[in-house]
């Protein structure tokens, strides 16, 4: 927790500098004064709201136990048993089978569910996806995870508005802005790269695991998702793909966006990582 607590705070002072120095190769004095206040909005916003960020990128809306007593039931089991808040619930329209956690801390948390999540999964697989989204939150991978999806889509975005940046028209971007382009892309997919491990999933993994006493549960949930997002994959526009680090598989074909933001180890690792720890052996 600490370790996650550390590596914010440096991603935090990496955007910073990163957009002080922008500062001042645009307009000098002036430019780093305003980078500055700039840096400030951006940390704070990203450190607060960075939640409603990953949550408006999924279109996911707040759940009520009247509408998924079953979802409910399962969340709140869980959180009893481990004593800890129990988190809200969000669910995405999306026919995508994935989920995530998002928020600051265990008890500024959400856990959000795709339409396509309940679905394909039977009750227990549920709960076991469940208990992995948990572990997430219980490990306060959380805090790392949303702000490192914040300042991305804050990045991404910036890219996007920068292509007709210093263009004589509405139509050709201009070099500075292409230059934007070229360099806040991929420094947005590297700051989440460096930021998330892919170990943390594993560990997610393990602890979910270990909370639901079910890791075959896990592992054919997985089997499934990987199948379901396959035939049904993300588009790979900048809002989702800032996010999809989040989430338990990668919501993208691989290629493109999903390429370059990908912090998921692969699912057949998971899936025998999980088998082991049943005791499975093939």
């Amino acid at each position: 927790m600490h370790h996650n607590g550390l590596r914010t705070a440096v991603l935090l002072g990496a955007l910073s500098a990163l957009l002080l120095a922008v500062g001042g190769w645009i307009g000098g004095g002036a430019g780093v004064r305003i980078a500055f206040v700039a840096a400030l909005a951006v940390n704070g916003f990203a450190y607060f709201f960075s939640d409603r960020i990953a949550l408006s990128a999924m279109r996911a809306r707040p759940v009520s136990e009247v509408e998924q007593p079953v979802l409910y039931r399962i969340v709140r089991s869980l959180s009893t048993e481990a004593r800890r808040p129990m988190p809200r619930l969000y669910l995405s329209p999306t026919m995508q089978p994935n989920a995530f956690a998002t928020g600051r801390n265990p008890r500024n948390a959400a856990v959000c569910v795709t339409y396509g999540l309940l679905a394909l999964l039977d009750e227990r697989e549920l709960r076991a996806v469940i208990g992995h989204e948990l572990a997430h939150v219980y490990n306060r991978d959380i805090l790392l995870s949303s702000v490192a999806g914040a300042l991305a889509t804050m990045i991404t975005y910036v890219a996007q508005l920068g292509v007709f940046f210093g263009s004589d028209d509405d139509e050709t971007p201009g070099f500075f802005g292409t230059l934007l382009v070229m360099i806040l892309g991929p420094v947005a997919a590297t700051m989440i790269q460096l930021a998330i491990s892919r170990s943390r999933e594993f560990a997610a993994d393990d602890l979910g695991a270990r909370l639901t006493g079910d890791p075959l549960a896990l592992a054919s949930a997985l089997r499934k998702i990987e199948l379901g997002v396959r035939r049904i994959p993300l588009p790979e526009n900048g809002r989702l793909a800032s996010a999809s680090h989040m989430m338990i598989a990668n919501p993208f074909r691989g290629d493109g966006l999903g390429r370059l933001f990908s912090t998921h180890p692969p699912t057949a690792e998971r899936i025998a990582r999980l088998e082991r720890m049943a005791g499975y052996r093939r």
